[in-house]
């Protein structure tokens, strides 16, 4: 049973961003990345599945340039048993990461596919709907409960009526939301390990995958700063307040 897990490199969710002056984009030059939040569970839930002898291998991967390699050690030391780098500089679309990510679960033979449910970078939650589609797989987004037996797995996710529970046939796509699980720490002798496994490197020619820029960014801007609020002392002056700006 193989598992293939997909990590992307992102602005650490700590770092304060900053908007280029130009509206390009935002400030990336010395500021802390690491993986994404949401992958981190996907890897998180992809070790406990194989402690559970659920999974028998699991294969990180990742698209991006040379300092993405940082992401796989991580997901490595997770409990990751070896990865894929498919290498690409510059801006990845969504639709052609995708197509990417598909060909690499078609060519490693992998059984479950597990994503974090979005990407804290653009938030955009849609490639894993891509690769199940690019695939025709069964899927399962926002899981916050995920259950592997044999031939099928059963996923417990949350809606907007509550929780709505799941089973599909495998190979399926699986995406992560914040309360399947809490990652764990790693520790020292992890890192160390995760040095040594093996990391294979490829591109997209290799996967017959073309990179096309199918959206543009027009321009990148900060939210307006926030006015300061004005203090009522009764009620009656509230509503006042409150009719003025014709929120009432």
């Amino acid at each position: 049973m193989k598992a293939l897990v997909s990590v992307k490199r992102v602005v650490d969710y700590n770092v304060r961003i900053q908007v280029k002056p130009d509206g390009s984009g935002v400030v990336t030059d010395g500021v802390k990345f690491s993986m994404n939040p949401f992958d981190e569970i996907a890897m998180e839930e992809a070790v406990r599945l194989k402690e559970k002898g659920k999974i028998t291998e699991i294969i990180a991967v990742t698209i991006g340039g040379a300092k993405c390699e940082e992401t796989l050690r991580t997901a490595l030391a997770f409990g990751a048993d070896r990865a894929v780098h498919v290498k690409e500089e510059g801006d990845i679309q969504p639709l052609t990461a995708a197509k990417a990510l598909a060909a690499v679960f078609k060519k490693e033979g992998a059984n479950l596919f597990l994503l974090g449910k979005q990407a804290i970078d653009d938030d955009a939650n849609q490639t894993g709907q891509m690769v199940a589609a690019l695939l025709d797989l069964p899927q399962a987004t926002f899981a916050s409960k995920v259950e592997l037996e044999a031939a099928k797995v059963t996923v417990t996710r949350e809606v907007d009526a509550g929780l709505e529970t799941l089973e599909l046939d495998l190979p399926a796509i699986v995406t992560t939301d914040l309360r399947l699980n809490e990652p764990r720490y790693l520790k020292l002798p992890d890192i160390m390990k995760a040095k040594k496994k093996p990391l294979e490197a490829i591109s997209f020619e290799s996967l017959g995958v073309t990179a096309a820029a199918g959206l543009k960014t027009a321009k990148v801007s900060a939210p307006p700063k926030r006015s300061k609020g004005v203090m009522v002392k009764t009620v009656d002056e509230l509503v006042s307040a409150l009719k003025a700006k014709g929120l009432v």
